[in-house]
């Protein structure tokens, strides 16, 4: 009976400390595989999150207009402009004159035009010399798409001038340009533009007008002084200038257009 008892505290032993390497295995590998499927489930779903967010969005306010194509002595001419944030980044003419010597003349006018046209902003640029009917007929194109692209800008800013209740930029709202025919006289077209605002007429100027020798002197004239009858009456019912009655005439008759234009 003494013998047994140191052996029988061995294999005791030994059972035990076996039971707890066994104990101590099965426990390490259950535990550190679902720490790391934990560790790899945060960053899948992380990027799942993220790439339906990022998507590029279109830019706003950007877009093409066409004008009218103006039709002149040697053919039609068409503007297109491509607008971003309400402001002219491109011009150009999709349809001008052809054909002998009218290539040349739109070769030399139509790059000039586009570039006038964006650099301005509006319709009041400077016709090419020795190609008068295709810088007339571009500009009364060029009207024409820059008006498509107000009609279409206030409906945006209308409504954020209703909300905001601010009376400047309701104001700015009703405020427009518009240019009139150009009437063409024994000496020169005359073309009127006017701005009106609230229905009255702010401020008038001819963007052409008879040039070269005596016109010169009748057109600086005459002019200034049709420029304050026209804000003064606010019709084209208005006096001839003494002296100056073909650049009266025609003024009138490019004042009356733009008025119609205007009203409607």
């Amino acid at each position: 009976m003494r013998k047994s008892h140191p052996i029988r505290r061995v294999v005791l032993a030994t059972a035990a400390t076996v039971s707890g390497v066994v104990l101590l295995l099965s426990l390490k590998p259950a535990s550190d595989p679902a720490a790391a499927s934990a560790a790899g489930a945060g960053p899948q779903q992380a990027a799942g999150q993220e790439s339906p967010q990022g998507g590029a969005q279109a830019s706003a306010g950007s877009g093409t207009v066409t004008g009218d194509a103006v039709q002149t002595q040697y053919g039609a001419v068409q503007v297109r402009l491509t607008v971003k944030d309400g402001k002219i980044t491109k011009a150009e003419a999709v349809q001008a004159p052809k054909g002998g010597l009218s290539d040349q003349k739109t070769q030399l006018a139509v790059p000039r035009l586009n570039q006038e046209a964006v650099s301005a902003g509006t319709a009041d640029i400077d016709a090419v010399s020795g190609a008068t009917y295709t810088s007339t007929g571009y500009r009364k194109s060029l009207q024409s798409a820059l008006d498509r692209m107000k009609s279409a800008a206030p409906s945006g800013a209308s409504g954020a001038g209703s909300t905001g209740g601010g009376s400047g930029s309701s104001g700015a709202a009703q405020a427009r340009t518009v240019t009139g025919k150009a009437a063409q006289t024994q000496y020169g077209a005359v073309q009127v533009r006017i701005t009106v605002k609230d229905g009255k007429i702010t401020k008038a100027e001819a963007v052409q007008a008879p040039k070269g020798g005596l016109s010169d002197q009748k057109t600086q004239l005459a002019v200034p002084r049709l420029n304050q009858e026209a804000v003064s009456a606010g019709t084209a019912d208005i006096d001839a200038v003494s002296g100056a009655t073909y650049t009266s005439t025609g003024y009138k008759q490019s004042l009356q257009s733009a008025l119609d234009q205007a009203g409607d």
